[in-house]
C-alpha cells in the first residue's frame, strides 16, 4: 500500500510539472490572453487538462494493456499536430490584435472616411468594433478573415470558450502520451498500478494547468487596469511567440528528425 501511495504521489506532482512544459504554457497563454476572470481562466485550464488527460489515458492504456507500438511517422505526425496548433493559436491572437487596432486595416478608395473604434465587452470577452462612416467607400477589415469570423461568431458562446482549450489539450495529449506510457512501463510492472498512475498524472496536470491559467489571467488583469495598450501588446506578443515556437517545433520534426525523408527518427518525449 505504501508503494502504491508513493507512486500516486509522484504521478500527481509529475503531472503538475508536466503542465509547465513550454508548449503547454504558450498554448494556454494565447487562449487566456483576453480573459480577466480568474475563475473562468481556471475552467479553461481545467478543460485543457481534461482533454490532455483523456488522450494520455486512452493512448497510454492501449500501450500498457495491449503493448501497442506507435510507428515512427505516426509519432512524428502527432508531435507535428502540436506545432500546427501553436501556429493557428498564434495567428488567432495576432488577428485579434489587428481587429482591435483603430483603423489599422481599414481604407476607403473614394473621398475621405471617418474611422471609429469602440472597445466594449461581452462578459469577460473584450474587443473593438472598428468601422468606417462613408457613403461611397468600402473597407477591408481583418474581421473578414476566417479565423476572426469564427472568433466573432462563436467568441461569446460559453461552450466555445471551453471547447477550444479542450481540443488543444487533446492534441497536446497525443504528442505526449507515448512518452508517459513508456516511462510508466519502464518503472511500474503492475498493470493496475500503471493505469492508476496515468489517472493521477492526469489529475496533477489538470491542477497544474488551472494554477497556470489563473496566474496568467491575474497578471493580464492587473496590467490591463492601468495600461490597456500594453495589455493588448502582451496578447500580441503571446501570439507571435506561439507562431515562432510552432515554426521551430515544425522545423525540428520536418527537417531535423527527417519526417519527409526515408530515414525519419522519433524519440518519444
Amino acid at each position: 500500500m505504501i508503494g502504491l501511495l508513493s507512486i500516486l504521489a509522484v504521478g500527481f506532482f509529475l503531472g503538475m510539472r508536466h503542465a509547465t512544459d513550454p508548449d503547454h504554457v504558450i498554448a494556454v497563454t494565447t487562449i487566456v490572453s483576453n480573459q480577466r476572470n480568474s475563475m473562468r481562466a481556471a475552467l479553461i485550464g481545467a478543460f485543457w487538462g481534461v482533454g490532455h488527460t483523456l488522450t494520455i489515458f486512452v493512448v497510454g492504456a492501449g500501450i500498457i494493456l495491449f503493448n501497442l507500438v506507435i510507428p515512427v511517422r505516426v509519432g512524428l505526425s502527432m508531435e507535428l499536430s502540436v506545432a500546427v496548433m501553436l501556429i493557428i493559436l498564434g495567428l488567432w491572437n495576432v488577428a485579434g490584435f489587428l481587429r482591435s487596432t483603430p483603423g489599422g486595416s481599414i481604407h476607403a478608395h473614394e473621398g475621405e472616411s471617418i474611422v471609429h473604434s469602440h472597445p466594449h465587452s461581452h462578459g469577460d470577452y473584450t474587443h473593438n468594433h472598428p468601422h468606417v462612416h462613408h457613403a461611397e467607400g468600402h473597407s477591408h477589415l481583418t474581421a473578414d478573415m476566417p479565423v476572426a469570423w469564427m472568433d466573432r461568431v462563436f467568441g461569446t458562446v460559453s461552450v466555445y470558450q471551453y471547447l477550444r482549450p479542450f481540443v488543444v489539450g487533446v492534441v497536446h495529449g497525443l504528442a505526449g502520451s507515448a512518452a508517459v506510457a513508456l516511462l510508466v512501463l519502464s518503472t511500474i510492472r503492475n498493470v493496475h498500478w500503471a493505469i492508476a498512475y496515468l489517472l493521477v498524472f492526469g489529475v496533477g496536470t489538470i491542477a497544474g494547468m488551472m494554477l497556470i491559467t489563473m496566474s496568467l489571467a491575474s497578471a493580464f488583469r492587473m496590467v490591463g487596469k492601468t495600461r490597456h495598450k500594453f495589455s493588448r501588446r502582451l496578447a500580441l506578443a503571446s501570439g507571435l511567440l506561439s507562431v515562432g515556437f510552432g515554426l521551430f517545433v515544425a522545423y525540428q520534426i520536418c527537417i531535423v528528425n527527417g519526417f519527409f525523408t526515408a530515414h525519419a527518427r522519433w524519440i518519444p518525449r
